[in-house]
């Protein structure tokens, strides 16, 4: 959320961040309901103020044994506009919640002015484009030769797009998650957390799904939850409502959850095998940091989500986002997306984002600063990584010529571990 103060004083920068992120948010009828709600705020103010001075003049008639009958009329209906204005006052605070919370965060100055993915930026490319002498296979005929997913009964279960992993298959998955979570505790020194995989309607708020991508949730109706769409929801949420002190931050914590999506508007895009699903697994990372903190603090979390994908050796690229393509809530973000050669494409894995004090404002985290002020900190988080697209990239990279396959060292440990 932005301040509405911000927004008041820049209407046009927030008009122009509304139109570069190509969301629909009305700015001229969030700025009709701001001075509709300051003005019934200033009669309110007055009237509370004349209240006041009414109830002292009653107080001194009455010690004096002086008729305050006037005063008393007056006070009565001085109370009744009070009560109307005040109900009024709910209401318009009410909507001019409703349409700041449609107000998508603003790029930074450096993220490419664009409205679709086809005008994000490729910074650079990392690790070498693997070569090969014999006919390759994607990762769907890979796994089906070596018996590593059962797609017809996962959709017989529950629905296209929720795997199950037989076998050698669902002890890879489980080797990437427990090495990836161990890389970022040991190594990037992040403290782990187990979450809740459903949280309720504040929290989804206070990450920015909701109210704009309800329809991407999965809700339990009876309970008002959701089932969360990543480990960022509950994470970031970790502090909300409270105060934290400048000498705590940073504070990085990585989780693994499973992950829920609807994906709705997206049915018969990239649904072959992995690449898309409605349940899948990722490690996240999230931290929280002084504002001054937060470009530094993007730029290491990208490199601890590169570290995962140099560690498979596996060839990628980093992406700047436009800024029709980073979400709702980003101010700035980066994506990974490796190399699937059997598919001979490149697929994200990865998402960094720095959201500034957007999500920070909206669950009401702060801090006091050295000075002892309350401040919003900022929050960023980012994909250390998700699996799906990782385990295509790792089948396709590490086929062998004969069907079999051959994953990276640093994978034989979980992969071979004995009791």
């Amino acid at each position: 959320m932005i301040d509405i103060k911000y927004i008041r004083a820049n209407p046009e920068l927030i008009r122009t961040a509304i139109k570069n992120k190509n969301e629909k948010a009305d700015l001229d009828a969030l700025l009709v309901a701001d001075e509709e709600r300051r003005s019934l705020q200033y009669k309110f103010d007055n009237l509370k103020a004349q209240q006041n001075t009414v109830s002292q003049v009653i107080a001194q008639k009455k010690r004096a044994k002086e008729s305050a009958t006037d005063e008393i009329a007056e006070m009565g209906t001085v109370a009744a506009e009070i009560k109307t204005i005040q109900s009024d006052l709910s209401k318009a605070n009410a909507l001019l919640d409703a349409l700041l919370l449609a107000i998508p965060n603003i790029p930074e100055d450096d993220v490419p002015i664009g409205l679709n993915e086809s005008l994000n930026e490729v910074i650079r490319h990392e690790g070498e484009l693997p070569q090969y002498d014999f006919e390759l296979k994607d990762h769907l005929d890979i796994a089906t030769a070596n018996s590593l997913l059962d797609l017809p009964r996962g959709a017989k279960i529950s629905g296209s797009g929720f795997p199950i992993y037989t076998g050698y298959g669902a002890k890879l998955e489980r080797a990437l998650i427990n090495f990836m979570l161990e890389y970022h505790i040991q190594k990037h020194g992040y403290t782990e957390l187990m979450v809740p995989l459903a949280v309720n309607r504040k929290t989804m708020t206070g990450t920015g799904q909701l109210p704009k991508l309800e329809e991407d949730m999965y809700h339990i109706d009876e309970d008002d939850l959701f089932l969360i769409p990543t480990a960022e929801v509950p994470v970031t949420n970790f502090y909300a409502d409270e105060v934290l002190q400048y000498k705590d931050l940073p504070q990085k914590f990585v989780a693994y959850t499973p992950c829920f999506r609807r994906e709705a508007g997206s049915y018969g895009k990239d649904t072959r095998g992995l690449q898309r699903l409605h349940q899948f697994n990722k490690v996240e990372m999230v931290r929280f940091v002084q504002p001054e903190d937060s470009a530094a603090a993007l730029l290491d979390m990208l490199q601890d989500a590169e570290d995962i994908l140099k560690a498979f050796g596996l060839h990628y690229r980093v992406i700047s986002l436009c800024t029709g393509d980073i979400s709702f809530a980003s101010q700035k973000t980066y994506d990974l997306e490796v190399w699937a050669p059997g598919s001979q494409k490149y697929l994200e894995v990865s998402s960094v984002s720095n959201f500034g004090e957007f999500q920070a404002r909206r669950a009401n985290i702060r801090y006091k600063d050295a000075e002892g002020k309350l401040r919003h900190l900022h929050t960023l988080n980012g994909s250390g990584v998700a699996t799906p697209r990782l385990m295509i990239a790792l089948l396709e990279t590490y086929q062998q010529a004969d069907g079999s396959l051959k994953m990276p060292d640093v994978l034989k440990p979980w992969l071979e571990l004995k009791i």
